[in-house]
């Protein structure tokens, strides 16, 4: 079997898995002797969480008695949110943005209010966007640079993939976070897309239309991504905006449904709160997150390059004053594509 079928053939598997995990899980009580914990999270967790639910587990089982284990799933956070309403039954979603989870919430499997019951609005690790260059000799420093005509952006399509939404905003608020008018961020972002050669559907194929398929000269990507990727051998060079950058904040909730069908609500609780302890936020950082503890956040300064003016989802209105301003059908993207050729 080729290697793209054999990755197919191993991607349905374990989605079957689990999906099948999850089915099987019977309600437990906080008394049980095994308590089972189904983690749905995004792909670029996955080390971060390898390392922190041991910890997790030998914590829970000193303090309880009680031994836990955790089913896990990583994939894109678009189609784990889609998994998640379709019925995989997640005790814990950790997706890439809020809006994902809101979906879910949607869906009627998580309740409204979920933001403030952990600490930090539930945003338990964040990062900011990265410009990776094709070579050192391409002279891009910040966002303005994306507009001049020797440059080709890769960016995923931000209507069909949540991650992407990331980088249409990071390019509109480094104009209106600086005192620029919509009109002018306009005009920026318009020029920006008539230097985008394609639109892949989502940032794992725009990592391949950049790297496998030699399109364009920078690929606006994030910053953990890229850490990541070099603590593997794969060194990139890259420049993170300084001037003015968007906090990609990436919340963590429990399904409420499902820890009440699976009678898991106490574990699950304590090991979303466990998260958000130094101990849990030093292994975030290690994988290339930024903290949202200050503490460790220091402790790894180095590694995080300072941004002057960090604007966040909330300073663009917020998730739904977005998704209708700029994504909703006939919106301000889908005029930007009319505009440049490109509906």
């Amino acid at each position: 079997m080729n290697q793209p079928r054999r990755f197919i053939s191993w991607l349905f598997a374990g989605i079957f898995a689990s999906f099948a995990i999850a089915a099987c899980t019977t309600p437990q009580g906080g008394t049980s002797g095994t308590a089972q914990l189904t983690l749905v999270s995004y792909a670029v967790t996955q080390r971060a969480y390898e390392n922190i639910i041991p910890k997790f587990a030998q914590e829970w089982e000193a303090k309880t008695g009680q031994r836990v284990e955790f089913n896990q799933s990583y994939a894109g956070s678009g189609s784990q949110t889609r998994a998640v309403i379709d019925g995989l039954e997640a005790d814990i979603v950790a997706l890439a943005l809020a809006l994902d989870t809101q979906r879910i919430e949607e869906a009627g499997l998580i309740e409204s209010g979920w933001e403030d019951e952990l600490p930090n609005g539930s945003i338990v690790h964040k990062s900011v966007a990265a410009l990776v260059k094709r070579d050192e000799n391409i002279n891009v420093e910040n966002w303005s640079d994306l507009a001049r005509d020797d440059i080709q952006v890769v960016t995923a399509n931000p209507k069909t993939s949540g991650g992407a939404r990331w980088n249409f905003l990071g390019l509109w608020g480094a104009i209106t976070q600086a005192g620029g008018s919509d009109a002018q961020a306009l005009e920026f972002v318009e020029a920006v897309f008539k230097n985008v050669p394609v639109l892949p559907k989502d940032a794992r194929e725009s990592t391949d239309v950049f790297y496998h398929q030699g399109q364009g000269n920078i690929l606006i990507n994030y910053e953990n991504e890229v850490i990541l990727a070099a603590q593997q051998g794969d060194v990139k060079p890259y420049v993170i905006p300084t001037d003015y950058n968007i906090s990609i904040d990436n919340p963590v909730t429990l399904v409420d449904v499902n820890v009440d069908k699976h009678g898991t609500r106490e574990v699950a609780q304590a090991f979303v709160e466990f998260l958000f302890t130094p101990e849990a936020q030093r292994e975030f950082a290690k994988v290339g997150f930024r903290p949202v503890d200050e503490t460790i956040a220091a402790e790894f300064s180095a590694q995080y390059p300072q941004v002057n003016n960090l604007f966040t989802v909330t300073d663009l209105g917020g998730w739904d004053a977005i998704q209708t301003k700029f994504f909703d059908d006939g919106a301000i993207f889908d005029q930007v594509l009319a505009k440049v050729g490109k509906s």
